[in-house]
């Protein structure tokens, strides 16, 4: 049953998307909108004790190295964190302190990179990014085995289309997949699209129709490396899935889970009862993303031993 606040919280949401759309938020620009999100995000943002965050740049691409701070970090095991945003919005400054928690909860450090963004780069920039990102970590030194792709909403998609780009390049694949609240059906074809319109309180389906054909520009929207659902996942390393059943992506996150496992991959997925888009970024202020994050770090530690 979920808790009293996730209640309330969910309240705080809807009423905050309205005002958003009675003010007109949404017809902004796409520069404007990224620059609002960045402001809120830096005064909310609230990140683990000791954290450290250090900058670098890879292959031309703002990146930051997240780590607790503890001494029981492994310093050779590394989560390379795919931030969501509909592949046109977000950055570090969004997702770093979700990316911060589930590093902490994990032991591990996480590598963030900002990919670039539709719709002045659509797709397959975000997967040419991630590529290139993860071939720079295996030339610092790190094995595959010990590095695991996670991501959120679009970061979960393309943690899923990075790794199908690989093995079909016949190169070493990272050891796990972590994705919440998975976007990886851009055709929009689940039942959950129309069962949750209304429900969920972020995402409408008109919106997320818009922000597919943004970022897949003139290629067909069921191309799998767009729509990973349509692709053959054989060869995958272990999936670890979570959504919640009110937000309109929760088919998104069953459809990839059943394709996984009769593609022979192993699967772990939990559908959250009462719980949003990425309820997980709530952090601390939510029993449920405070327990969601503690699986997350469960199952990368599982994975690495």
């Amino acid at each position: 049953m979920p808790s009293f606040r996730s209640y309330f919280i969910e309240k705080a949401i809807k009423v905050s998307v309205k005002r958003t759309v009675k003010k007109g938020l949404r017809e902004k620009g796409i520069e404007e909108k990224r620059q609002m999100l960045d402001t809120a995000a830096r005064k909310l943002e609230k990140l683990p004790k000791n954290c450290k965050v250090m900058p670098l740049e890879i292959e031309g691409l703002y990146a930051e190295w997240i780590s607790s701070g503890s001494g029981s970090t492994l310093e050779d095991r590394v989560i390379l964190y795919l931030h969501g945003g509909g592949y046109a919005l977000c950055s570090a400054n969004t997702h770093r302190p979700l990316a911060a928690r589930i590093g902490k909860a994990s032991g591990v450090k996480v590598l963030f990179p900002e990919y670039r963004l539709a719709p002045e780069h659509p797709f397959p920039a975000a997967i040419e990014d991630a590529v290139n990102v993860y071939r720079w970590l295996l030339r610092q030194g790190y094995a595959p085995s010990n590095i695991i792709f996670a991501g959120d909403s679009a970061g979960g998609g393309l943690s899923l289309a990075t790794a199908l780009v690989l093995r079909d390049q016949n190169e070493p694949l990272p050891a796990g997949i972590v994705c919440l609240s998975p976007w990886v059906d851009l055709t929009s074809s689940g039942e959950s699209y129309r069962k949750n319109n209304g429900v969920d309180p972020y995402l409408h389906p008109k919106a997320v129709r818009e922000a597919a054909r943004i970022y897949a520009g003139h290629e067909p929207l069921d191309h799998p490396l767009i729509s990973p659902i349509f692709a053959d996942l054989t060869g995958l390393p272990p999936l670890f899935i979570q959504a919640g059943n009110h937000e309109i992506l929760q088919s998104d996150a069953e459809i990839l889970a059943e394709q996984a496992r009769n593609a022979g991959v192993a699967v772990t997925i939990k559908v959250w009862n009462g719980m949003w888009h990425v309820w997980q970024i709530s952090g601390d202020v939510l029993p449920e993303a405070r327990k969601a994050i503690k699986e997350i770090g469960q199952f990368v530690k599982k994975t690495f031993n």
